[in-house]
């Protein structure tokens, strides 16, 4: 749900400034930004849904890294552990509100609040403590993943284990949605989730 050129200022900002997600330089047509990049592309969404204003990502990042001690932290399960009292500390020190909206206090400890919880549980953290699998929220009926183990890391419908984008271009190209359902084994409600996603989407 991130605008095209949001992104890009995330991975490649201009006047020389450090990236905030993780991208590797341009090779060609070769995907530029792994799997991790992709973790903390969807934790700094939330934080934008959440509220935070662009010009307060880069600060939330940066403190994160420091606050919790390792690089990458938007994709350590250390981000949902120790996060909300670094964050909440910081915007205290700091009076920044919008940071500070983040969390809330919950049995005499500091958490993330609840939209923020809620899409940090659809994060799945391997035995390395990293993000290993993330459950994309727009879709109401399908379940549909991102696994760096599985169809390259591209979406995929739990279901049936079809990728998105093939189920969109068999619908673009005027099968029914039955006629999808039937042929990857993928039930039809989701096949119509997943094609009213990227028609929404413009895809």
């Amino acid at each position: 749900g991130l605008p095209n050129s949001t992104l890009h200022s995330w991975a490649r900002p201009r006047g020389g400034a450090t990236p905030v997600i993780t991208c590797f330089p341009t090779r060609g047509r070769e995907a530029t930004v792994p799997f991790i990049g992709f973790a903390e592309a969807y934790v700094l969404s939330v934080f934008r849904r959440a509220g935070v204003p662009m010009q307060r990502i880069r600060p939330a990042v940066e403190v994160l890294s420091s606050g919790i001690g390792v690089d990458h932290a938007l994709a350590s399960r250390r981000l949902y552990t120790d996060g909300a009292e670094v964050l909440y500390d910081y915007a205290t020190e700091h009076d920044e509100e919008e940071l500070g909206g983040l969390t809330v206090v919950r049995t005499g400890q500091r958490e993330f609040a609840e939209i923020v919880r809620d899409y940090l549980k659809r994060i799945t953290y391997g035995d390395d403590g990293w993000a290993s699998r993330v459950r994309l929220p727009a879709y109401q009926h399908a379940d549909v993943v991102v696994d760096p183990r599985r169809a390259f890391g591209m979406p995929l419908v739990v279901h049936g284990g079809a990728r998105v984008e093939d189920l969109v271009d068999r619908f673009v190209a005027g099968d029914t949605l039955a006629d999808i359902a039937e042929d990857f084994g993928v039930p039809e409600p989701e096949v119509e989730d997943v094609v009213r996603v990227a028609t929404r989407a413009g895809t």
